[in-house]
């Protein structure tokens, strides 16, 4: 409903107007009627008008004074003038203001009420676009600090975000929190939106609590930028109130505080690495950069390599292997003191392990025997030793499920289709391009492609390219943007989102671990 006021020396006029347009059917309510400037002026101090229809000619002080008064209040009101006189001067000053129309006396009604019809479109429009762009502010602000924490935004992205969300206020020292949400590896969503939910709920709690500058990182996990004095305690309430008021937990890494917008990077990649520290600390923690002992550190790049280890050696059914390093595995757990640090260290390994099952299409859950709510049953073994026998019995049946799969009867041609894509990493591939290659319809090759991949054919072809550009991480001295165009990514930043949505880590952390 917008509000109308409605100025005219001439009651009668005035009358008429408030009387016989039908204002309610219009979406519109005449809040206030004047018979002078000065009434009407008043009237747009204590109303929120969104049209003024005003005469030209009033006594000490005339239409057009008004309009520019109230232009002055309100800068996007819509302004319809009428007028007994049709002096062009007139006319001439009222489309100076901008004026929607100038209606002549005697006054057609249908004139009118077609010219409030047109104002009325006019606004919805606006508002429109206003909720529009509204809804883009905090989407646009969320790229930009994820530009800058993950060190792809230079100045540009720097100033952006001084000018548009005046980070340059910011009180400095500040560092970065990194949150994420618990409970994956023991329980599941419905699917992605409800993790969005969740996401969504802990930002409400940071907004209410004073956490201005925050970006999503992925489905599970948010960034805060946070000021040094009054920061942690802050962190410190949002975990809490998490805890008590959405019915689940979030775990922090807190990276070390720094002076300058720039240099956020570099305490986001401490928080994310004090935030993989979850695992010997527990959930619903918060855990410091600066306060993590440099063995668990290392302890963590370690378990990370070892398992990437297993899972080649199960993808190959190659079980002496497989048995030599869940040994690995269980030789680094004898050094956890506590059974709370054993307990958290298999269940990230079951995380991980279920992650991986999910890249290969197969059921982690189903595999290993046991109920979608029941990761808790780690706490039923007695000793470590209980724990590696089970997981080594359970990680051989994989294994040989997994071989299974491959030995499907289309399998030999799905090979061939990949070993054609690797090769072709840093083409535009597409599915009708292998289908021509290959003299098969797009529609048969896609559905044997998703039927034994578990994937479709563009999920598949993006993990090769992620898989071979860790490769060049690995292997070469490349630039980063250089191994993006090499793997087909022509836009950097593009690039570095893909890569940490699959590996949890951007390409310059992966190289580094």
């Amino acid at each position: 409903m917008y509000n109308v006021l409605l100025a005219d020396d001439e009651r009668l006029d005035l009358d008429g107007m408030r009387t016989f347009i039908p204002w309610e059917e219009l979406g519109m309510r005449v809040a206030a009627c004047a018979t002078n400037g000065f009434d009407a002026c008043k009237a747009l101090e204590t109303e929120p008008i969104d049209i003024l229809v005003t005469d030209v000619r009033m006594p000490h002080m005339s239409g057009l004074e008004l309009a520019k008064r109230a232009l002055e209040r309100r800068p996007g009101i819509k302004i319809i003038f009428i007028s007994g006189y049709q002096d062009f001067s007139y006319a001439k000053q009222a489309l100076s203001l901008n004026a929607v129309n100038y209606v002549l006396k005697p006054m057609d009604d249908q004139e009118l009420i077609d010219t409030l019809a047109k104002v009325r479109d006019d606004l919805d429009r606006e508002r429109v676009r206003e909720a529009a762009y509204g809804q883009m502010i905090p989407i646009v602000k969320n790229e930009y600090l994820l530009q800058l924490l993950e060190g792809g935004g230079g100045s540009k992205t720097i100033e952006a975000l001084n000018r548009e969300y005046a980070m340059d206020r910011f009180e400095y020292p500040g560092f970065v929190a990194v949150l994420e949400i618990d409970g994956r590896a023991g329980q599941r969503s419905e699917g992605p939106g409800d993790e969005k939910e969740e996401l969504e709920r802990v930002m409400s709690v940071g907004r209410r609590l004073g956490a201005e500058h925050m970006c999503k990182i992925n489905r599970t996990r948010l960034a805060v930028i946070a000021g040094a004095e009054g920061g942690r305690a802050m962190l410190e309430k949002l975990v809490r109130a998490v805890r008590d008021e959405c019915g689940f937990t979030v775990t922090a890494g807190v990276g070390e505080s720094r002076g300058s917008l720039a240099e956020m990077s570099g305490s986001y990649r401490q928080a994310a690495e004090a935030l993989e520290l979850k695992i010997f600390y527990g959930k619903g923690e918060i855990i410091a950069y600066g306060e993590a002992r440099p063995a668990e550190k290392e302890e963590i790049r370690h378990l990370d390599a070892k398992l990437e280890a297993l899972f080649a050696a199960m993808a190959n059914y190659e079980l002496v292997l497989i048995h030599d390093k869940i040994d690995d595995l269980f030789q680094m757990a004898k050094s956890l003191k506590s059974p709370f640090t054993l307990r958290h260290y298999s269940l990230y390994i079951l995380m991980k392990l279920d992650d991986y099952l999910q890249r290969t299409n197969e059921n982690a859950y189903r595999l290993l025997g046991m109920e979608l709510d029941k990761y808790d049953m780690i706490a039923q073994f007695e000793t470590i030793g209980d724990i590696r026998q089970w997981l080594r019995r359970r990680v051989y049946e994989i294994s040989e499920t997994i071989q299974e799969g491959k030995q499907k009867k289309n399998w030999k041609l799905v090979k061939q289709l990949i070993e054609y894509m690797k090769e072709r990493t840093q083409e535009s591939l597409t599915l009708r391009d292998l289908a021509v290659q290959f003299s098969l319809s797009p529609n048969y090759l896609g559905h044997i492609f998703k039927e034994e991949t578990g994937k479709n054919f563009s999920e598949f072809f993006i993990q090769l390219r992620m898989e071979r550009s860790c490769e060049l991480l690995k292997t070469t001295n490349m630039k980063i943007y250089e191994i993006a165009d090499r793997v087909g990514y022509r836009y950097l930043p593009y690039f570095s989102r893909q890569f940490k949505e699959t590996y949890g880590m951007t390409p310059l952390e992966y190289r580094r671990a």
